[in-house]
């Protein structure tokens, strides 16, 4: 048996050897520690055709750095919809390092390349994975790829041939590059050759450093080139934007401008029949307005119903994915669909009123920039409004929130679908007090140090939707839900009652919930003195204050940042006293914040056996500058420092 042992012990301690024996053998430059993989060079080829269907051909290299870039690429991957773009695994090396040879896995029919409907969730629409087993590979090797591909990212009334690959916008070549990358790059290489008719426009936006850029006269094309050296991975500060807002992007289109693409998406939409009303559409109109007393309150009702009863579900409809809205009596009749579909219900829904409606664009939690290219990732709707104006309604993302348009959405840029075109737009700030979250508290100090009395809290907008979401369990879970979100703040509170406004009805009055409770041992109180935090200062149905889960170690920003929604806290509680005092005391120093992104203060008044406490904190924006963290900051931390310190007051 010791034998046995000892034999083990000697395989375990040359396994171990071994082991390190091979890391130590991974030696790479000091700046790309911490990273698992080192792209040699990433080569983009694109050959645009008249029809603005494009040709591409590219060619990546990327070397092996820890054990884990080893195992995460494997197998290699293509992300492709057939039903709008073909694409080709041409061949696969590896070069070993440690065996000095290069093998073969796909080239000229050798290997296998696998063809899988790709992974999927809420949204399906037949998107593919092409792949390759690469296998094992070791620290310093390298897998070289050569690969094809045309079409484009979304499909659109899909014909026969090369033509179920031409752009939806047909004639026009529009692409979005990223120069900037999650691991280190060498080079970066993308090249497009463009009939000079087309009249290609182009910018960089964003981090510029090591971009260079040629041109080729080439007769009838121009062949552009734009280069990159030495990307590095951007490390992210917490809750900052999305990497094409901060990092280094190339945007290419031919199109002339947005008022082009407006018309083109207007125009495609109607050719398409997408918002033609059907008898059942219009008596379902009908009936959903026959309360209706406004013009704002039909917008309303059709908004909301579309937002409640149209799942969010996309299942593959075959011809007319991508931009083409699916027709009104395909969404009527299915009663799911994504984005578009519960646009284009609504705008149906809207113009079977009487309304002018129309789709649109946007680009949600990311920024549009002004080469119209393809930014887009939801669709929304606008109606106009008897004064001429146009008001954006977004049935996505609405469901239970009582605005018509999502203020999680504000900052945003867009573009409707109109006739005569439109520019590019930005959605506006909603103002703070939009969304507000009021919790007042009227309490009582017992001699023995109990706290009795009434906590309410009442939000509206996008802080209502917050608070509201208690009761997204089952109906069954709502009291133990709202009971958890006091017993969260004080364990030992015994709740006596909690009242509530319907959630069903959320859009007759904002949410409003009310605890009445008894706290036991909640406070100290001896003969002269008493000791105790003041219970809505300490973060109260947190859930509608998302700022509070900001990292406030970070001293300094240096990136911008977005918060959930622009936001006003107030909270304010009267507390009888179980005697009267004449004197606080309170060990932290909170100071006030007054700024135009942010304003914050609080305060209390003792006036015998009466405290008073205030708190407001006001954030004004959703989407910040680096330079606004400062006072935005300096808010959260007054917040949290007044919920965990505790008021002495002196008989």
């Amino acid at each position: 048996m010791k034998k046995t042992l000892k034999l083990l012990s000697v395989i375990a301690m040359t396994f171990g050897f071994m082991t390190v024996s091979a890391q130590d053998h991974v030696t790479r430059p000091t700046k790309y520690d911490g990273c698992n993989t080192l792209t040699v060079f990433d080569s983009t080829t694109v050959f645009m055709e008249e029809s603005g269907l494009s040709r591409v051909d590219y060619h990546v290299r990327k070397a092996m750095l820890t054990y884990k870039g080893c195992r995460d690429n494997s197998v290699y991957k293509m992300d492709y919809d057939p039903l709008s773009a073909y694409v080709e695994i041409r061949q696969v090396l590896v070069h070993r390092y440690y065996a000095n040879r290069t093998d073969t896995i796909v080239a000229q029919g050798r290997g296998t390349v696998y063809d899988y409907v790709a992974p999927a969730r809420l949204i399906y629409w037949g998107a593919s994975q092409k792949m390759v087993e690469i296998g094992h590979l070791d620290p310093r090797d390298e897998i070289e790829v050569w690969g094809f591909r045309k079409g484009f990212t979304y499909a659109l009334l899909a014909q026969n041939d090369d033509s179920r690959y031409i752009p939806p916008m047909r004639g026009h070549f529009y692409d979005i590059v990223p120069f900037w990358s999650n691991e280190p790059i060498t080079d970066k290489v993308y090249s497009v050759n463009v009939l000079k008719s087309k009249k290609l426009r182009f910018s960089f936006y964003n981090d510029m450093s090591g971009v260079t850029m040629d041109s080729t006269d080439n007769g009838d094309r121009m062949v552009y080139t734009f280069r990159r050296h030495d990307i590095m991975p951007l490390k992210h500060e917490p809750s900052a934007l999305a990497d094409n807002d901060m990092q280094c992007k190339l945007l290419l289109s031919t199109a002339p401008n947005w008022e082009s693409k407006s018309m083109w998406f207007y125009g495609v939409n109607e050719d398409y029949g997408s918002f033609k009303t059907t008898p059942e559409v219009s008596a379902k109109v009908r009936e959903l307005l026959a309360p209706a007393k406004s013009e704002l309150d039909s917008i309303s009702i059709l908004t909301h119903w579309v937002a409640d009863n149209i799942r969010y579900c996309g299942i593959s409809m075959g011809e007319g994915e991508g931009y083409t809205l699916h027709n009104a009596q395909m969404n009527f009749t299915d009663r799911c669909g994504v984005c578009k579909d519960k646009a284009g219900m609504l705008v149906a829904m809207l113009r079977a009123a009487g309304f002018k409606s129309y789709a649109a664009m946007t680009m949600a939690h990311e920024r549009i920039d002004r080469i119209p290219a393809d930014q887009f990732n939801h669709s929304v709707c606008v109606v106009q409004r008897r004064n001429g104006q146009y008001q954006l309604l977004d049935p996505t993302w609405v469901p239970n929130v009582r605005e018509l348009w999502s203020s999680a959405e504000q900052q945003q840029g867009y573009l409707m679908g109109l006739p005569d075109g439109a520019d590019l737009m930005e959605t506006p700030v909603s103002p703070a007090e939009n969304h507000y979250v009021r919790i007042s508290a009227n309490t009582k100090i017992k001699k023995n140090g109990t706290l009795t009395g009434t906590i309410t809290i009442t939000a509206e907008g996008q802080s209502d939707a917050s608070v509201r979401s208690v009761f997204s369990a089952r109906q069954s879970e709502w009291q133990r839900n709202l009971e958890l979100e006091l017993l969260r703040i004080a364990p030992n509170a015994d709740i006596k009652k909690i009242t509530h406004t319907d959630p069903d009805r959320y859009l007759e009055q904002p949410v409003c919930i009310t605890y009445k409770f008894s706290i036991p041992d909640y406070a100290t109180v001896d003969g002269d003195n008493i000791i105790f935090i003041p219970l809505s200062a300490r973060n109260f149905y947190s859930r509608a204050m998302s700022h509070l889960r900001f990292d406030t170690t970070l001293a300094v920003r240096t990136q911008p940042f977005a918060d959930r929604c622009s936001r006003l806290v107030e909270i304010n509680e009267t507390v009888a006293l179980p005697f009267a005092c004449s004197s606080m005391d309170y060990s932290a120093a909170i100071d006030g914040v007054v700024s135009p992104a942010v304003n914050y203060g609080c305060g209390f008044r003792l006036d015998g056996k009466t405290l008073t406490f205030g708190e407001s904190a006001m954030f004004n924006k959703r989407v910040y500058e680096a330079s606004d963290w400062p006072p935005f900051r300096q808010a959260i931390i007054g917040q949290k420092t007044v919920a965990v310190t505790p008021v002495v007051l002196h008989k």
